[in-house]
């Protein structure tokens, strides 16, 4: 593709649009906020922030809040009454979403926004629908090094979803996913916990999107730290894989 072949389909996006849901996340919150905002596009894009707080019990509301007065053309802030789980979070953030593009983003500061030109090379270069960001896929940077058994978890989970909807993923449980923002929309999301996950991947593939992954930095932190996922999240993503590939309905 020529230079001004990419030129033209760069002009094609204005605005990305990034879905944060925060649950007790006061110690990172505001830097995980300036992070984002202040994050490479690789080219101009106006940023729309989109926090979600899923039921947290610290202070979280309270510096949501603060930051979207602070950046009230910039942050939107959203509020569930109780903890209904990451899911639920990001589905009233997609809901809400006005960007051409849209972009997962955690709270806790694991995923870098420095790999967001990465990211979004691939979509806007008009060859993608959805790009994940891998922590797996090697070549890129450091990784903290962390636990064996949930590494491991992450790795069976991907393996099998990539055995029954045909695909090479390295990393299908990356919090780093990157969509066209109406093609997003359009799939009917049911999960409300961590099966949000392969649910949009069984669906995306079963729409036959264009998938690319590219690889990222990562800092994983421990449980103390503040790590949300268990093994429960992990034995229930299992039944998710099947539900989403074979029985629900991929479109509203």
């Amino acid at each position: 593709m020529s230079s001004n072949e990419n030129s033209l389909k760069n002009k094609a996006y204005t605005k990305l649009s990034i879905i944060m849901p925060v649950y007790n996340e006061e110690k990172t919150l505001q830097a995980a906020v300036e992070a984002v905002l202040n994050a490479p596009t690789g080219i101009p894009l106006s940023k729309e922030l989109i926090m979600v707080n899923d039921g947290s019990l610290d202070q979280s509301w309270k510096i949501m809040n603060k930051l979207a007065t602070e950046y009230p053309d910039k942050i939107k802030v959203y509020q569930n009454p109780k903890n209904m789980g990451k899911g639920a979070a990001l589905k009233i953030g997609i809901k809400n979403a006005t960007g051409d593009i849209l972009l997962f983003q955690d709270a806790d500061l694991e995923y870098s926004p420095d790999d967001y030109p990465s990211l979004l090379s691939p979509i806007l270069d008009g060859k993608a629908d959805m790009v994940f960001g891998s922590r797996f896929a090697g070549g890129h940077g450091a990784r903290r090094v962390l636990y064996f058994w949930h590494s491991l978890g992450n790795k069976g989970l991907t393996l099998l979803s990539n055995m029954l909807n045909d695909l090479n993923l390295t990393d299908m449980e990356t919090c780093y996913k990157v969509f066209l923002t109406k093609k997003l929309q359009s799939l009917n999301l049911e999960s409300n916990r961590f099966g949000i996950e392969p649910e949009i991947t069984a669906k995306a593939a079963r729409m036959k999107w264009r998938i690319y992954e590219v690889p990222i930095v990562y800092f994983g932190r421990t449980y103390e730290e503040g790590k949300k996922i268990t093994w429960k999240d992990g034995i229930s993503a299992f039944y998710w894989i099947f539900y989403h590939r074979f029985i629900s309905q991929v479109q509203k």
